[in-house]
């Protein structure tokens, strides 16, 4: 959610006619994150989210906005796309792919507690459960075959070490793929990206706080317990060192099972798949690091975060999932 390409409040404005939802008053665009050009919009006292898409195709984003579109009809808590005055739901915007979604409530919590965690298993099984049915096609485009293409562009910013690790751990992971164990696993259309910043919470009750979630745009069709490695990556470490913070994952998982138990094979494979959501993450921002686009509003992230979370996970025992 970084700004890239550049819009002003009169093209707003103009843009924004196409959906009969009556003058837009403000536009503001979002710093966070390093995929595309994201704004508020407001219109009165109600607000929206723009987006322009800067490395998704327009042949491969409908699959982002009907996912969305279907998990919100299903009960999900998520943004739900907006059609425009020809039943459309994406359109373009200075030469862009350009959507327009609504604006979840609440609010991001970076330090999460147990009842967060909770919070955020369920929403993760809701979403596993409505997307049974969701018919889209599109691969992970940051799954394995993008792991082993991009590792020979990174590898020269390595150390002999760093580079070690990144190719022992996609060979193991090349190797996973193949099992049968793997082949086992439940797939879906999954969000690949439920980080603690893609998560808004409405805490009213803050015994019981309800969770939603935003930036389905690393979507793609996996496995389902690789998205749950990967949201337990991030909410249920110590960032300092990579490893586990128990009461957070037990609640994570737990939450989780109130909606699903895992599968045996998902159990078996858990250890595995924790691996491969650290080492997807290292991988992807050591190319954002490294490899940078330009942009007005932008900050890489740092990816020795998930280097330490990968060594953490391959160094610790099999954990019960």
């Amino acid at each position: 959610m970084a700004v890239f390409t550049s819009v002003s409040l009169e093209q707003a404005r103009d843009w924004f006619a196409q959906f009969d939802l009556g003058p837009v008053n403000g536009l503001q665009g979002i710093a966070s994150g390093i995929e595309n050009s994201n704004f508020f919009v407001t219109l009165d006292k109600t607000r929206y989210v723009l987006t322009l898409f800067e490395r998704l195709s327009a042949e491969q984003l409908p699959f982002y906005l009907r996912l969305m579109k279907h998990l919100a009809r299903h009960g999900v808590h998520c943004p739900e796309p907006l059609e425009n005055s020809r039943g459309e739901l994406l359109g373009e915007f200075n030469g862009k792919p350009a959507a327009l979604v609504t604006l979840l409530p609440g609010k991001a919590n970076m330090a999460p507690g147990p009842a967060h965690c909770r919070a955020v298993g369920r929403l993760l099984a809701q979403m596993h459960l409505a997307a049974r049915d969701y018919d889209g096609s599109l691969r992970n485009l940051r799954g394995l075959a993008w792991w082993q293409a991009t590792a020979p562009a990174v590898m020269p910013f390595l150390s002999s070490e760093q580079a070690n690790l990144l190719r022992d751990e996609i060979n193991a992971q090349t190797e996973f793929a193949t099992t049968p164990l793997y082949a086992g696993l439940p797939v879906s259309a999954v969000h690949a990206d439920l980080f603690r910043d893609n998560v808004l919470f409405d805490e009213t009750n803050p015994a019981e706080p309800d969770a939603g979630a935003i930036d389905f745009y690393f979507a793609g069709v996996d496995t389902w317990g690789f998205d749950l490695a990967v949201t337990c990556n991030d909410w249920c470490i110590d960032d300092a060192t990579g490893q586990w913070r128990a009461p957070l994952l037990r609640a994570l998982i737990a939450g989780y099972r109130e909606q699903r138990a895992p599968s045996l094979a998902e159990q078996q494979a858990w250890p595995m798949l924790l691996r491969a959501a650290a080492l997807r993450f290292w991988i992807s921002r050591l190319f954002d690091l490294h490899l940078p686009r330009a942009a007005e509003m932008v900050t890489p992230k740092d990816p020795t975060h998930f280097e330490r979370v990968l060594r953490a996970r391959r160094g610790e025992p099999a954990i019960a999932l």
